[in-house]
């Protein structure tokens, strides 16, 4: 009898465990990835610092199961090779778009959240992370898309008051 108890016993408890054990269903893109995804293809840009511009180029693809938007920039800048990698996202938790940017330049990503201002198509994000000093530092960003096939992306750095650079997309024909 108590074979039988503890049988019954033991195929409750699985009974009520298998369910919670189950691979949750991994989540879908939303209509916020899919203003990510408008960016997917191969752009031209020109950078520009103070006097200076660089001529480069980037490819965004969608990838992860359409959840992350992943960019490979190469430019040129202050007359040597420059290499960048993005990764961009929309978390539905806590309704901000997410970004990375890892470049040659340093150890250390640039991580940055915000939102995107669909009347003006202003996606407008702010992080900090090390800056040339290796000191904490401010950072925001924001990315202007009138039209499908052209970005304007201005970066600002510590105070704010002026930017730090801007760059300009086209997307390639």
């Amino acid at each position: 009898m108590k074979t039988v108890r503890w049988s019954c016993a033991v195929a409750l408890a699985l009974a009520i465990a298998v369910p919670s054990t189950r691979a949750q269903e991994p989540p879908k893109p939303g209509p916020e990835h899919e203003h990510l995804k408008k960016m997917e293809g191969n752009w031209d840009l020109t950078m520009k610092f103070g006097d200076m511009e660089d001529k480069g180029t980037v490819t965004y693809k969608m990838e992860l199961g359409g959840l992350w938007l992943v960019s490979n920039l190469e430019s040129t800048m202050l007359g040597g090779k420059f290499y960048g990698k993005g990764m961009d996202t929309y978390d539905p938790a806590t309704k901000k778009y997410v970004s990375y940017f890892f470049n040659s330049m340093g150890a250390r990503p640039i991580a940055m959240e915000g939102t995107f201002d669909n009347d003006k198509k202003v996606l407008t994000l702010t992080g900090e992370a090390p800056g040339p000093d290796g000191k904490p530092m401010k950072y925001k960003s924001t990315s202007e898309m009138p039209d499908d096939n052209t970005i304007k992306f201005t970066m600002w750095m510590g105070d704010g008051k002026d930017s730090a650079f801007t760059i300009t997309y086209k997307r390639k024909k």
